[in-house]
């Protein structure tokens, strides 16, 4: 076996204590707490090289390091293990230095020991220039962030410059690399370019390790970070982890780091005398820029990152799945009287059991649906316009029944004790929806302008709003809040016989309106 190599202050204290103090080796290793092997070995090597006490106190320590393991490597004539090669190995599943020294062993039955084979490529790990804390497993981790330089492109219109962001994603094992320009660091552009860059990769790692940057975390923490609502629906969809690095350690996405200064230098700098008209040409000449530099080859290995992948990642990934992620954003809802919640300024029904719960509503391109306690209860095609109502027949109560302590004519009641004016445009209001329900939410807010300006206003502006054909909330609001309630109303002259009457109609307000 090897010599375990010692501080030769201490393999010249075993020859010490063996030749000139004539102690047992047993002795020597308690003495020295070391095992009674070393102390075998030290002697044997020593032996050897021809050395005795006498000669050993006149040599120096390199001179004596030389004659001991020098002469130990010489006889066993035992090539040693190639650590970089060893480190490629290592980043394979389920891959161990124990199992790489069996199989050495069983190449080199006379080769180094566990020991020592160890130690000889955890120097030359300690040589490397890039310190590495993981080991990165094939298809484990996918390192992301954004680059602190930005390109940019220019409007052809205007010739205003656009700064863009520069996306940057690195496997861990085969240090294969995706970067693409993005408008912002917005939630959207951040999830597409994930999307984008496991296509890349052709396949799925087993978990993202992002910056703790807005579009990950909602809420940051060392221990216990909250991801951002859509980034984990999209880690859910590919099935992956989101383990965000934590705030104030690089070396947690040390492989990121290095991978936006790749970037940085192969890529960015060599768009540097280039113009760009579009946000598409410039990440055009990014894609080319990426292929060159991941078919580069790596000194530290003498592979390029492709040839790496294919070899070490490529099989390790998880398939990626049939569909591409639908991008949503998420937002918190309550279910008005009327059994519908406002999304984006449209409106759209739920149960009517559930007026008054509170509710998720995920918000896509096309559709909105809405979940309580993570049940889907509705889902609608998305409205095409501002305020307007989707509403499913199988929502309502059956018969407009009332529900919840509200009907129309709770409302119309109401609505009465303020004055006969109010008490119409609650009833005009109501009978103008295709359902009454969708009426609710305008007669609510009438009710509460009666607290802010009082009974008698309101039943004058109501006035007003009628007169005008005017029958929504805003209007009643607005009449209000200028005080036209307070302006006498001006009698409508008769229309001339070459005039024909104004059609009647809600948009046509009519020109006492405005006085």
């Amino acid at each position: 076996m090897a010599t375990e190599r010692l501080p030769m202050r201490k393999s010249r204290e075993i020859l010490r204590l063996k030749w000139a103090e004539g102690r047992r080796h047993r002795q020597i290793a308690r003495a020295l707490q070391v095992s009674v092997g070393t102390v075998s070995g030290v002697v044997r090597a020593a032996a050897d090289a021809g050395l005795d006490w006498e000669r050993v106190t006149a040599l120096s320590e390199a001179e004596l390091e030389g004659a001991i393991y020098g002469t130990a490597r010489r006889a066993l004539r035992t090539p040693l293990p190639e650590p970089a090669a060893m480190d490629l190995e290592l980043k394979k599943p389920e891959v161990t230095l124990q199992l790489l020294h069996v199989e050495y062993r069983e190449r080199h039955p006379d080769g180094y020991g566990y020991t020592q084979f160890c130690e000889h490529y955890r120097r030359w790990k300690r040589t490397q220039r890039v310190v590495m804390r993981q080991v990165h497993r094939a298809g484990e981790k996918l390192f992301t962030d954004f680059a602190g330089r930005t390109p940019h492109w220019i409007d052809p219109g205007t010739g205003e410059v656009h700064e863009a962001e520069l996306f940057v994603a690195v496997l861990g094992a085969s240090n294969l690399t995706y970067a693409e320009a993005l408008e912002s660091q917005r939630v959207p552009h951040w999830i597409a370019a994930h999307t984008r860059a496991v296509e890349y990769c052709a396949g799925v790692p087993a978990m993202v390790v992002p910056d703790q940057l807005k579009a990950a975390v909602t809420g940051p923490c060392r221990y216990e970070p909250r991801i951002q609502r859509t980034f984990e629906e999209w880690a859910q969809h590919y099935g992956t982890v989101i383990l965000p690095a934590r705030p104030a350690h690089p070396r947690d996405k040390a492989k990121v780091e290095a991978g936006v200064l790749v970037a940085e230098r192969w890529i960015l700098a060599r768009l540097r005398h280039q113009r760009f008209f579009s946000l598409g040409e410039l990440n055009g000449r990014i894609a080319e820029l990426l292929e060159a530099l991941n078919a580069r080859v790596m000194r530290r290995y003498g592979k390029s990152r492709r040839a790496l992948f294919d070899e070490l990642e490529r099989g390790a990934l998880r398939a990626l799945p049939e569909q591409r992620f639908t991008y949503a954003e998420w937002t918190r809802v309550k279910v008005s009287i009327d059994y519908h919640v406002q999304v984006d300024h449209a409106y759209y029904s739920v149960p009517y059991r559930l007026v008054g719960a509170r509710l998720d509503a995920r918000c896509a391109a096309a559709t909105v649906e809405l979940f309580h306690h993570g049940e889907r209860v509705a889902a609608h095609a998305r409205a095409g316009r501002r305020g307007q109502y989707r509403t499913d027949a199988a929502h309502m109560p059956s018969a407009h029944r009332q529900h919840h302590d509200w009907s129309p004519s709770r409302l119309i009641a109401w609505a009465a004790k303020i004055g006969p004016s109010t008490a119409a445009l609650v009833e005009a209001i109501l009978a103008d929806r295709p359902h009454p329900e969708q009426g609710y939410r305008s007669c609510l807010g009438i009710m509460r302008l009666a607290r802010g300006y009082g009974a008698e206003r309101l039943e004058a502006a109501a006035a007003r709003a009628l007169a005008a054909r005017a029958r929504s909330y805003k209007h009643v609001e607005s009449i209000l809040k200028h005080g036209l309630d307070r302006l006498p109303a001006r009698p409508t002259a008769a229309p001339s016989s070459t005039t024909p009457p104004a059609a009647a109609h809600e948009h046509i307000r009519g020109k006492d309106y405005y006085h």
